[in-house]
């Protein structure tokens, strides 16, 4: 009989063990990401009209973020797509924000000659290190983070959006 309760006693330390060793795993994983986004909410950035803005009036929200640049084919082929999708993200509070790692005047030419309906920010060339902090380690575009309420990211996507995809990953938020 005190075998046995020596070995259940094994048993259930062996699994707390393990239970807070995968718990610290994972907390180290989001904590890059979870750092990413709260550098990036901490961020003031200027809007296409050249107004500057804080990022923290997103903080709390469902956010689509993605990172173009004008002279990024992929990024204009799919902005007007994500145009498209704002007004039905809307009444489920999700926001699509645009951060432009291109200089304020592509941006504001780009934002006046194409109407997009959400958010364009112009992080400039600062921006590429932002969304390195997100995992997109070769800087390339389109880099698009969607990032839940609870401030943590739920998924990220390197190149051209496949709206489909997108669609299926925001019913997640």
């Amino acid at each position: 009989m005190k075998k046995n309760i020596v070995i259940f006693g094994t048993v259930a330390v062996m699994f707390v063990l393990l239970g807070v060793f995968a718990g610290y795993r994972q907390t180290a994983q989001d904590a890059p990401q979870s750092s990413a986004v709260n550098n990036l909410l901490s961020q003031s950035m200027p809007d296409s009209n050249g107004k500057p803005q804080a990022l923290a009036q997103w903080k709390g929200k469902a956010l689509v973020v993605n990172f173009w640049a004008t002279w990024c084919n992929p990024c204009v082929e799919e902005m007007p797509e994500l145009s498209a999708l704002q007004p039905e993200l809307a009444p489920r509070e999700i926001h699509i924000l645009g951060i432009g790692i291109d200089s304020a005047q592509n941006i504001a030419e780009f934002s006046s000659k194409y109407k997009i309906s959400y958010p364009l920010f112009v992080a400039g060339v600062s921006g590429t290190e932002l969304s390195r902090q997100f995992g997109n380690t070769g800087g390339g575009l389109p880099f698009t983070v969607l990032i839940g309420r609870d401030g943590k990211v739920k998924k990220t996507f390197l190149g051209r959006l496949k709206m489909k995809e997108l669609k299926m990953e925001l019913d997640s938020l």
